[in-house]
């Protein structure tokens, strides 16, 4: 193997969690190229946000943190995220000259004789003393079974499919989800059809952003999940609430966002209830959200008996070699930026000598 596919450090994904990792690495004395790569499986920077729909602005998105080192200097509300947000990640790989490799496709990650992992893709093999993984979610879209789902006759989409409302004009469209993403849609395609929301709870409204005690409770559960080695869950799913936006007024002003309880089966033209209730449908979409996406990982054997990884902080619990930035408690823009650093100063600890390096933690 050529010598720069032997690395101390592979860092797979360069989305927010993979470039705070990058950056972090170069400051704890990782050498770009030679001590540690980063591999991403986009043809070109911005991680998730490049594939998202085109009318997500930077007014309706939750807040686009920096990544350390370099502040995004937000344009215009309205600015779309999709090409405002990629190009602040190109910027960011630039400035602090981050050994991205792309397109990079990891197949598989295996351990092998002696400290070194084996990094698998569709560009060769890497090997290396230790990996971060960070390829979040966007890949792994989840979505319920029902009975009758395959008899539907209409189309069937999820999130990361949807690109323009009107695709959906004079059709009825059924949205099932209680997050903001299933709210936003829903409002928006509710200016060109008409809509029924379904949740599997009744939503509970919060005006204004999540207070910090709010964030802590979240994380708490989240890190318990973790330890656990249950599948961490989402802030709607273990908060029950939902912040109340402008675009969310006004979807409650028109009276868009009044739910009904999850059904029960989908027909051939539509969705049904036990009870009898029935909704002719053109489309659903489902705004379900996601799982992690660490398929690759599965050579290694990671996962717990509850279907999750269970961790000790950003490292695989008895796995120090091993670190998920983007898992669990990590798994937001500002979460990643500190887990990434956490990360990079554990490995540091852990494959080199301190008194060698530089004193930047």
């Amino acid at each position: 193997m050529r010598a720069d596919r032997d690395v101390d450090v592979v860092v797979i994904g360069a989305g927010q969690a993979g470039l705070s990792t990058a950056w972090a690495l170069a400051r704890q004395g990782f050498e770009p190229g030679s001590g540690f790569v980063v591999l991403d499986a986009d043809d070109a920077p911005g991680g998730a946000w490049q594939h998202r729909w085109p009318s997500l602005t930077l007014g309706t998105t939750h807040r686009v943190h920096d990544l350390p080192g370099l502040r995004f200097e937000q344009p215009d509300a309205d600015t779309p995220a999709v090409t405002s947000v990629p190009a602040y990640f190109a910027e960011y790989e630039r400035r602090f000259e981050l050994p991205v490799h792309r397109p990079v496709r990891v197949r598989a990650v295996r351990r092998t004789a002696g400290d070194r992992v084996r990094v698998e893709t569709d560009s060769g093999d890497w090997t290396a003393r230790a990996i971060v993984n960070a390829t979040g979610t966007w890949t792994r879209p989840f979505v319920p079974r029902y009975p009758g789902q395959e008899l539907f006759r209409g189309r069937q989409l999820h999130t990361v499919d949807y690109r323009f409302r009107d695709e959906f004009a004079g059709q009825h469209v059924v949205v099932v989800g209680g997050g903001a993403s299933a709210t936003q849609l829903l409002a928006e395609i509710a200016t060109v059809a008409t809509t029924t929301w379904v949740t599997r709870r009744p939503p509970v409204w919060r005006e204004g952003p999540f207070d910090e005690n709010v964030g802590r409770e979240v994380v708490a559960k989240v890190e318990e999940a973790v330890r656990e080695g249950r599948r961490p869950g989402s802030v709607v799913g273990l908060t029950g609430l939902l912040v109340s936006t402008p675009y969310i007024r006004d979807g409650l002003d028109r009276g868009v966002l009044e739910r009904l309880p999850m059904f029960d089966r989908i027909t051939e033209d539509g969705v049904a209830w036990a009870d009898g209730r029935s909704v002719r449908a053109d489309a659903i979409l489902w705004a379900t959200g996601f799982r992690a996406a660490v398929a690759h990982l599965a050579p290694l054997h990671l996962r717990a008996p509850g279907g999750g990884i269970r961790m000790d902080g950003t490292s695989v619990a008895g796995e120090p070699r091993i670190h998920l930035v983007g898992y669990g408690p990590s798994a937001s823009t500002i979460g990643a930026n500190r887990a990434g650093q956490a990360a990079a100063r554990r490995l540091r600890r852990l494959l080199r000598d301190p008194g060698e390096l530089p004193r930047t933690a």
